[in-house]
């Protein structure tokens, strides 16, 4: 069942909707935004895996998610329906969707897709690297503290959207992505997978990231690059 790439049509199909539903973001507990077509994404989402799945767990971004069974379920799920919300209702074309799928404890297939900018990596694509970019991209959450943490010799760029730092950085526009204040499992394990897919290097807290399940609820620190 080719589950990211169906849902990745479901999206592209509503895209006009879930554009119309842009300007109505609002502020969360903790200060980032969520907007009628973040949830009209995950609505989509959850609708499908109710239609064709029966034996498993989704978890999302935007949604308490039920993990008793976590360890007993055939699929789970992760799913950032929009990630870069805060670009997404300032009109800016750099967000995206993000899913991955387990299957009995081993990963299955992810994808990151950016539907406004007609870009999509799925598990089985192929990608001609770009060679040679000396560009770190960082986080949006870095601190002028941080900031003089830096090495030399590199170029740095903040785009606003993990999703889209970590394509770049398979796709060889960043050299390395850096994310030293940490952010959730739904918004990494697509792209750290697909980094390994295409033999990109990953480490979480200085240690070295083989597709494993990551719990949600924590944070994690972790550096991308190609060796």
């Amino acid at each position: 069942m080719d589950i990211c790439r169906d849902i990745y049509d479901l999206i592209k199909n509503n895209l006009s909707e879930i554009l119309f539903l842009r300007s109505t973001g609002i502020l969360k507990s903790d200060n980032t935004f969520v907007s009628k077509g973040d949830l009209l994404c995950e609505k989509l989402i959850f609708d499908y895996l109710a239609d064709n799945l029966t034996d498993y767990i989704v978890i999302s971004e935007e949604s308490k998610s039920d993990l008793t069974r976590l360890n007993e379920v055939e699929y789970v799920i992760t799913v950032d329906p929009i990630d870069g919300t805060e670009n997404f209702v300032s009109g800016l074309k750099e967000w995206g969707l993000g899913i991955s799928v387990y299957r009995r404890g081993q990963h299955y297939q992810s994808i990151m897709a950016f539907p406004e900018l007609s870009i999509c990596l799925c598990t089985g694509d192929k990608l001609d690297r770009i060679p040679n970019s000396r560009i770190c991209g960082l986080s949006s959450y870095m601190t002028p503290q941080d900031f003089e943490e830096l090495g030399e010799g590199l170029e740095f760029r903040i785009m606003g959207c993990c999703m889209y730092n970590m394509y770049n950085v398979i796709h060889g526009s960043y050299q390395q992505f850096l994310h030293l204040k940490g952010c959730y499992s739904w918004d990494v394990l697509p792209g750290m997978n697909l980094a390994l897919e295409h033999g990109l290097t990953v480490e979480i807290d200085g240690k070295e990231y083989n597709g494993e399940f990551l719990l949600p609820k924590e944070k994690y620190c972790f550096k991308v690059w190609k060796k």
